[in-house]
């Protein structure tokens, strides 16, 4: 085992453990942590709740080996799995496990892949034009920048990462792979920069980062993940049982917001006075919509700037379950959690 490659300071890592408390207090509550990485998180709950069993995700071979090493003495209550989050279903059916009870999603790039330059993440650096979260597997950036048309990688470059100026960047990289093949991460972040009116330059952080926003969410499917994993762990999570979601970015958290949104309110009809059986929500919010972070704690924590924290709580009604119809809420329930009431951030970027 090397040395540990890169850092990692947990975000919102108390709120995390608030908000999940009371699923984890449960006698051998079982834990998903969907995005393992450093394991920061992991570890934390393992610590605090000595009768939980984890079950950590990750489908980057090089963070779990690190987490396995991190999390070592926790052996006999871990189940460390090489999988992407949307396989969890086929996880708990191997694990003859039929639902969990407390859960985390750490949307994004992790701590690992940022900070290592060999990883091609990074735009401020030089590196291989790879991308993928998974290094053993998948297209790279590089053939997405090299051999897509170019209508996909406007499409990409608009849908993926909200580019304005899709069509200057990708006529520029038609240009220059004509001449050669472009296989350098600061090679692509120049180019967009060149391509992109010197005005739009002068505010919003790096030129690139939308750029290669959208090319890591192409190489990796990320959306088409999160799309299926979020309402599969939702369906999935036992009665008082709790999931937390941390999104970077609103192409995230849209997916996220609609998963919870389809389960917080009743699917009956609305003129009437009561609930029908198996048509109320099975779904509480813990959150006044999405919490952002404290000035503290983007203080501490850096990443955790463009944070958009979401958590519920799996309904346990005992009236539906009976089949009893019950009588309507007067005010929606969509909000039924004790968020906590924080400033808003002026503007959105990238976490882990």
């Amino acid at each position: 085992m090397g040395e540990l490659r890169g850092t990692h300071v947990p975000v919102l890592l108390e709120r995390c453990l608030e908000l999940l408390a009371p699923a984890l207090d449960r006698p051998q509550a079982t834990h998903v942590d969907f995005t393992l990485g450093l394991g920061g998180h992991a570890e934390a709950v393992l610590e605090r709740y000595p009768h939980a069993v984890l079950i950590g995700l990750d489908r980057d071979p090089e963070a779990l080996a690190h987490s396995r090493h991190r999390l070592a003495r926790f052996a006999d209550r871990t189940h460390l799995i090489h999988a992407v989050y949307d396989e969890l279903p086929d996880v708990l059916a191997d694990l003859g496990l039929p639902t969990f009870h407390s859960g985390l999603f750490d949307l994004g790039v992790s701590s690992l892949q940022l900070d290592e330059p060999d990883r091609g993440f990074a735009y401020s650096r030089d590196a291989p034009l790879d991308m993928r979260m998974d290094q053993s597997r998948g297209i790279t950036a590089e053939e997405v920048v090299n051999g897509y048309q170019p209508g996909d990688l406007v499409r990409i470059l608009r849908e993926y990462g909200e580019e304005k100026f899709a069509s200057r960047i990708v006529s520029a990289i038609v240009r220059e792979r004509s001449k050669g093949r472009i296989s350098s991460s600061s090679f692509l972040a120049d180019l967009v920069r060149d391509a992109i009116p010197a005005a739009a330059r002068r505010t919003g952080g790096n030129p690139a980062k939308r750029t290669f926003q959208a090319l890591r969410i192409e190489v990796n499917g990320e959306l088409a993940a999160v799309e299926a994993a979020v309402p599969a762990a939702l369906d999935l999570l036992a009665p008082k049982g709790r999931l937390v979601v941390m999104s970077y970015q609103s192409l995230e958290d849209r997916i996220v917001k609609r998963a919870i949104a389809a389960r917080t309110r009743s699917t009956g009809p609305i003129d009437l006075p009561v609930e029908l059986p198996g048509t109320g929500p099975t779904l509480r919010s813990l959150t006044r919509g999405s919490e952002p972070p404290t000035e503290a704690e983007v203080a501490e924590n850096p990443r955790a700037a463009s944070v958009k924290l979401r958590a519920v709580e799996r309904i346990d009604d005992q009236s539906q379950a009976s089949g009893a119809a019950r009588e309507r809420p007067r005010m929606s329930a969509t909000h039924g959690g004790l968020g906590r009431l924080r400033p808003r951030r002026q503007q959105e970027g990238e976490g882990t």
